[in-house]
């Protein structure tokens, strides 16, 4: 019973944890126009600006992923846990005092490094204190809830301004910190701690060629889902505009729509992963429908506002596979390095955000936003399937192991 209380106990402060972590993680989506019109920014310059402030707070989130990701198997889940969420609560909460571009773009640059921490702890614990066979289950949970958070900071940033919207983020973040002490620590880390092993060695994945090429692939499969998120999605507005349609979309609502999508999508592509006892072919089925969204969206005409929402849901939808992408990246590496990949590679995956919003912005000087859109979409759909092809199987893997160079 004991242990079955603990279980609970960690999946829910992990889920809420992510929670607080993906509404902090949007909301400057969600208030880009809004927030960059009352600090002075110009109309033309709302995508440009917006894009940069997000490639800061990416940049951040890879330099956390790091950081985090080596604590975490050095000094332990949990420190990360506490740690990241006092981070991001407090730069979020600064946020909302922003006066210029300048300090917006190092306060999401700070906010970046505390949000990496949090999902990649939170999976790497649930990962180790299930068993083998449901652990995809409490993935999924976390993932499923987690998500919400982007639907919730959009009902909060339209009924209130954008300024409290960032100071209720940092509020949530800072009074989940009274449930992260109901949480135990890893048996698997406990194990290994006194060990004579190397433990969060970052430089180990580069050292040797087939972790390389396997962390590689964890990271490559996750390109679609931010292409998507930071492209398609964050650019609603301009897109809306592209397509000629009568009234302009609203970037917030469609990230509401957007993660809505995504909330479902996690649900069912978790439970698709259980029912198959395959990640592998759980994963193939949703890069394959990410594709058809895709490829949907890019080909909207002059559609109504309704129908353009459901259009942001449907790429939700088709890229909800974050549950089995970072429950890959768990089951992928061994005890002693295991939270330093489940959390850079979220990371990296978001961080890629980066060149692919360059390769987007450089395009568009010799085609259209959407021609663009679609040359930066194939090819982050070609990599990602490439890569899964080169994947093995981990569903029924035994995570009580260590790696070595």
């Amino acid at each position: 019973m004991q242990q079955k209380t603990i279980i609970i106990s960690t999946v829910i402060v992990a889920a809420l944890g992510y929670f607080v972590d993906i509404y902090d993680l949007l909301l400057f989506s969600i208030v880009r126009v809004q927030s960059l019109k009352d600090i002075g920014v110009a109309d033309d310059q709302l995508l440009a600006i917006g894009l940069s402030l997000l490639n800061w707070q990416m940049i951040g989130m890879l330099m956390g992923g790091i950081a985090w990701g080596v604590m975490g198997d050095k000094r332990g889940r949990l420190s990360v846990l506490f740690g990241s969420i006092i981070l991001y609560s407090l730069a979020n909460i600064a946020n909302g005092f922003v006066e210029t571009v300048e300090q917006y773009r190092w306060l999401r640059l700070v906010a970046g490094i505390g949000l990496a921490g949090e999902l990649g702890a939170g999976i790497t614990l649930v990962s180790e204190v299930m068993s083998k066979e449901k652990r995809g289950i409490g993935t999924t949970i976390v993932a499923t809830i987690g998500i919400l958070g982007a639907v919730v900071a959009y009902f909060v940033a339209t009924h209130w301004n954008w300024r409290t919207a960032y100071f209720v983020g940092g509020g949530l973040g800072l009074a989940l910190l009274i449930l992260r002490i109901s949480v135990y620590e890893s048996g698997m880390f406990k194990n290994i701690k006194q060990a004579e092993v190397s433990r969060g060695n970052f430089f180990m994945l580069f050292a040797n060629r087939e972790l390389f090429f396997k962390y590689t692939k964890c990271i490559l499969i996750g390109l679609p889902t931010w292409y998507v998120v930071g492209i398609l999605v964050t650019a609603a507005r301009e897109f809306s505009q592209a397509y000629g349609m009568g009234e302009v979309a609203d970037p917030g609502r469609a990230v509401m729509w957007c993660y809505t999508g995504l909330t479902l999508g996690d649900l069912s592509s978790g439970l698709l992963s259980q029912l198959l006892k395959s990640r592998k072919k759980a994963m193939f089925i949703f890069l394959t429908l990410s594709a058809l969204t895709i490829a949907f969206y890019l080909t909207s005409g002059a559609i109504s506002l309704s129908q353009f929402y459901t259009k942001a849901f449907l790429l939700g939808y088709g890229v909800g596979y974050w549950a089995i992408f970072v429950t890959i990246a768990s089951e992928q590496f061994g005890t002693n390095i295991r939270a330093t990949v489940t959390t850079t590679v979220p990371n990296f995956a978001r961080g890629s955000l980066v060149p692919i919003s360059m390769s987007f912005a450089y395009l568009q000087q010799y085609t259209t936003l959407v021609g663009s859109a679609v040359a930066v979409g194939a090819i982050c759909m070609l990599i990602a399937f490439v890569a899964l092809s080169y994947m093995k199987e981990t569903f029924h893997k035994d995570l009580d192991y260590l790696e070595t160079i």
